[in-house]
């Protein structure tokens, strides 16, 4: 059994290296100039970058491993309140970041206000939010081998949506799924992402609906290593239990295949996986073989997280309206700071790298004056 000064180690770490690849990723110099372990499969398929959300809801759900347990002798009506308040704020903080910083720039340089009934609506933090409040009202209220269960069902009845109510002859196609059609039925096609070419939300609420598995997972992986303890057996049962589910999503790949833009069933489970892989290994690293000096760089991202992550998305934005020589902060920063010493791809990677560190020095601040902002 862990005690509680075990309790975070890991957990920071794998949070915090969470949070570094998505400031990472997100930030290219050029989109047009990026490596591609750090690009999104096109569509079907799996790259190292199609890892990371899912980890961060994997991660959500090993801390609530933890973070339910004061609950357990509290009031219904007390678990209700914080839940409902905490998801609610979080979906909120991604609203608002789909409004800032209200303003865009035309063709002509001129700052525009943003038409607010054309925001988006759904988005990471929004999906975050509905998976936290539905994971934590199951692991709550009718505990875990029913949510195992459940969840079980989620991905065989997402699947059967997802084949019965898109369109031939490839209902898993980006423009004929069903997760498409059902935001379509809620939303406005204003309200809804186009960064595919065509107006579908990767971060849909249809397809939010097998992303509760991820979270439940890392639940579920919490409280073996609690129970389990930091064993060579333990790190072995994880290790195993990963191989075995990158088999099956394997194997399902071949009839409902590994697609991130829709959340698909073998898509939760390969990366499930590879999340209990990562687990069993950097426990082995940080508390079997005691090394631990490389963790605090981590460590500084994982006790800031959801801060870290929003303000960088602010600062990414803000460079977007920042007018220099004619043009805005972050392409003048990409062409005269990077790109006028390394190659194009290199001068990219070099940008993100470099606002990753930034953030990082935030969150060093934060740690070393013991602040940590937690909604």
């Amino acid at each position: 059994m862990l005690n509680r000064s075990q309790r975070y180690l890991a957990l920071d770490v794998l949070r915090g290296i969470t949070i570094a690849l998505m400031v990472l990723v997100n930030n290219p110099g050029s989109w047009s100039n990026i490596y591609d372990p750090f690009k999104h499969a096109s569509w079907h398929g799996f790259t190292p970058t199609d890892l990371v959300f899912p980890t961060f809801l994997f991660v959500i759900g090993n801390a609530m491993s933890f973070s339910l347990r004061k609950y357990e002798e509290q009031s219904v009506g007390i678990f209700l309140k914080k839940i409902f308040t905490r998801s609610l704020l979080i979906f909120f903080i991604g609203l608002f970041m789909s409004a800032f910083p209200f303003v865009y720039r035309n063709e002509l340089g001129e700052l525009i206000f943003k038409d607010l009934t054309q925001m988006r609506i759904m988005g990471v933090l929004q999906r975050i939010a509905l998976c936290y409040l539905i994971a934590g009202l199951m692991l709550h209220l009718i505990k875990t081998q029913a949510t195992i269960i459940i969840s079980i069902n989620i991905l065989l009845i997402y699947w059967w949506i997802m084949y019965r109510f898109g369109s031939l002859p490839d209902p898993y196609s980006l423009s004929n799924n069903a997760a498409l059609k059902f935001d379509l039925l809620l939303f406005h096609p204003d309200n809804l992402w186009k960064g595919f070419g065509i107006t579908f939300d990767p971060e849909g609420l249809l397809s939010t609906l097998p992303a509760i598995v991820n979270v439940v997972a890392g639940y579920i992986a919490g409280i073996f290593i609690q129970r389990s303890g930091n064993t060579i057996s333990s790190i072995g049962k994880l290790a195993v239990s990963g191989i075995i589910l990158l088999i099956i999503a394997k194997v399902w790949d071949l009839y409902f295949p590994i697609i991130k833009g829709i959340w698909t069933s073998s898509y939760v489970i390969y990366s499930i996986g590879w999340n209990l892989l990562i687990i069993a290994a950097l426990i082995l690293i940080i508390e079997i073989w005691k090394f631990k000096k490389w963790t605090y760089f981590f460590q500084v991202f994982g006790r800031n997280p959801l801060f870290i992550f929003v303000l960088s998305g602010l600062i990414a934005m803000l460079m977007s309206i920042i007018w220099v020589d004619g043009g805005s902060l972050k392409p003048w920063i990409y062409n005269n700071v990077f790109l006028s010493w390394l190659t194009k791809y290199n001068a990219s990677l070099a940008f993100a790298v470099s606002f990753m560190l930034l953030m990082w020095i935030i969150g060093y601040v934060l740690d070393k004056k013991k602040i940590y902002i937690k909604v």
